[in-house]
C-alpha cells in the first residue's frame, strides 16, 4: 500500500525471500550469495531504523527484532564464508514469517482506523470465496 511503511517492509521481505528461493532453486551459488547479500542489506536498513532515536516502535519489540537481525547478520556471514544451500531456507522462512506478521498487523490497524471497510466486507459476505475455477478463459 502506498504510504504504508509496514506494508512496504512486508513487501520488501517477501521480495527478498522470493529472490533467495529462486536462487536456491537455480542451484547457482553466485546467485544465492547475491540474494543473501540483498536480504542482509535489507535487514541492515531495519537495524538502522530500529536504532534511530526517532524510532517509535516499543522497546520490547525493537529488542526482539534487533536480536533477530543479529541472527540474520551471523547467519549471512556464515553463509558467505561457507555457502551451504541448506542455510538459505532459514532466511527465507524468517522473512516469510515476519512479512506475514507485518501484513496481518497492517490489515488489523487499517480495520481499526477504517471500520467502514470492515462493514463493507460484512455487507458482501462470501465474495472472496466465489469459485471461478470452472469458468473458461
Amino acid at each position: 500500500m502506498e504510504g504504508n511503511p509496514t506494508q512496504s517492509e512486508a513487501w520488501a521481505l517477501t521480495q527478498a525471500a522470493l529472490k533467495m528461493k529462486d536462487a536456491l532453486e537455480s542451484g547457482d551459488l553466485d546467485e544465492m550469495k547475491a540474494a543473501v547479500r540483498l536480504n542482509w542489506r535489507l535487514w541492515t536498513i531495519f537495524q538502522a531504523e530500529l536504532l534511530s532515536p526517532n524510532c517509535v516502535i516499543p522497546i520490547e519489540i525493537r529488542q526482539n527484532v534487533l536480536s533477530l537481525a543479529n541472527f540474520i547478520d551471523k547467519h549471512s556471514v556464515n553463509f558467505m564464508g561457507s555457502p551451504d544451500p541448506n542455510g538459505v531456507d532459514v532466511l527465507i522462512n524468517i522473512n516469510r514469517e515476519i512479512a506475514g506478521g507485518l501484513h496481518e498487523g497492517a490489515k488489523n490497524a487499517s480495520m481499526q482506523e477504517n471500520p467502514q471497510e470492515e462493514n463493507a466486507q460484512e455487507e458482501a459476505p462470501g465474495l472472496s470465496a466465489i469459485d471461478l475455477s470452472n469458468l473458461e478463459a
